[in-house]
């Protein structure tokens, strides 16, 4: 048997652009801003916290409503950037991999073998059985840069998906 080690013509490989992804489920957003706001909440909260118990602390109350302006303004930053963001989440599952890509300014494609796949769980907080969305994680063999967790299925997805790779990973075993 003899060595081969061909070119492989970059033009003749598949492009990216041509698979079909599909988005999470838009409910996740909602889970999305609800953190955004509980986050930004507890700064208000503290500010108005500090107002009431501060003890003659006039510099602390001429700045108070600009404080205020600061994290409203932070929260409508935080509100358009995760609507933006939230847009690039999208996945698809093919015949041998399944593929998510995340990211408004660091736009990240990973691309998981169903081969290396180890490790397969489905979970689901308080605010996600409300919406009936779930998380679907893959853990793969080797570094740990190459899991995936898909956060925002919809449930009945989430749980057919994890069927189907549990069975890959089964009939391998």
């Amino acid at each position: 048997m003899s060595f081969t080690n061909q070119q492989i013509q970059i033009e003749d490989l598949p492009k990216i652009e041509n698979i079909e992804y599909k988005a999470v489920s838009k409910r996740y957003l909602t889970i999305l801003f609800i953190n955004a706001f509980l986050f930004f909440g507890a700064f208000i909260a503290a500010a108005i916290a500090i107002k009431i118990f501060a003890v003659d602390d006039s510099s602390f109350h001429d700045v108070f409503w600009y404080i205020i302006l600061g994290i409203i303004l932070l929260l409508i930053l935080q509100v358009v950037i995760l609507k933006l963001g939230f847009q690039k989440r999208k996945y698809a599952l093919r015949e041998k991999d399944i593929i998510y890509s995340q990211g408004l300014f660091n736009n990240k494609t990973t691309s998981l073998p169903f081969n290396r796949i180890q490790h397969i769980e489905v979970s689901r907080g308080l605010l996600e059985r409300k919406l009936n969305i779930s998380t679907l994680k893959m853990y793969s063999a080797g570094e740990s840069g190459g899991d995936i967790s898909i956060k925002g299925l919809p449930k009945d997805v989430a749980d057919a998906q994890y069927a189907f790779l549990t069975n890959i990973i089964n009939e391998r075993s």
